[in-house]
């Protein structure tokens, strides 16, 4: 890969959980999300400090100073700058595809999409921000390709994080169990801009704003495609209960 500046730099390894490393750089490969940056969100709530500094200011200013150098084509600052969303980012992609194995693909994807675009980045959004657009994306990118697929991948509790409590009675576990598995299902069912919207805003639990922005939608637009999948994920979620209660 040839990174902004003409020098020649080999393509940086997507920082994710452990396995294969090192994606060909495809050739003719898109610019990330048209390069467009959307405007105005702050960083969330825990995400990663890439210098792992407790103190806003000093972590903004490093995250600023690792993206002047990853633009001017250092590799190391932008795997660290990237790296600090790593992991946030591939659980995103866990949730959004239901594959771990696709989502780690995807994931290397998403940084080789970063490195190539991240000259054009221009701070109107968080980078943060950007980067999960990017990911968002890549995302539906995927699920268009396999949307003639006669069954899609079921989303687990794992993916969800939606952990059994211990001190649950067996019968009621079982109860919990088989909801969470229908939660899956429910989310794994919805299209892909209804999918996105529920995960951003009710499992990653980013406000509306930052949800809009990285769905590259605006808010009003944004609350009616979550307004639909909560709606969808209820019904999908009652007509489950019902069935296993042989109602």
């Amino acid at each position: 890969m040839t990174p902004p500046g003409g020098a020649a730099t080999p393509a940086p390894e997507s920082p994710r959980p452990p396995g294969p490393t090192g994606v060909p750089d495809p050739a003719g490969a898109a610019d990330p999300a048209g390069a467009a940056d959307p405007a105005g969100a702050a960083d969330p709530a825990g995400a990663a400090d890439p210098a792992g500094a407790g103190d806003p200011a000093g972590a903004a200013q490093t995250e600023a100073s690792l993206l002047a150098r990853a633009q001017a084509g250092d590799v190391t600052a932008f795997e660290r700058l990237s790296g600090a969303y790593a992991d946030r980012l591939y659980m995103l992609l866990v949730r959004l595809l239901g594959d771990p194995a696709e989502a780690e693909d995807v994931a290397q994807e998403v940084m080789l999409r970063a490195w190539r675009g991240i000259a054009r980045f221009r701070g109107q959004s968080s980078y943060f921000t950007w980067l999960y657009r990017i990911a968002v994306n890549e995302a539906n990118r995927a699920l268009e390709k396999r949307a003639r697929q006669p069954a899609g991948v079921s989303i687990g509790a794992r993916e969800l994080d939606l952990p059994a409590a211990p001190e649950e009675e067996p019968s009621r576990q079982a109860e919990n169990s088989e909801l969470r598995r229908a939660l899956g299902r429910a989310l794994a069912g919805l299209p892909p801009p209804l999918r996105t919207a529920i995960v951003l805003r009710d499992v990653e639990g980013l406000s509306t704003q930052e949800a809009a922005e990285i769905a590259g939608v605006g808010q009003a637009a944004f609350k009616s495609r979550l307004h639909q999948a909560r709606l969808r994920v209820r019904a999908a979620i009652g007509d489950e209960a019902l069935a296993g209660s042989g109602g």
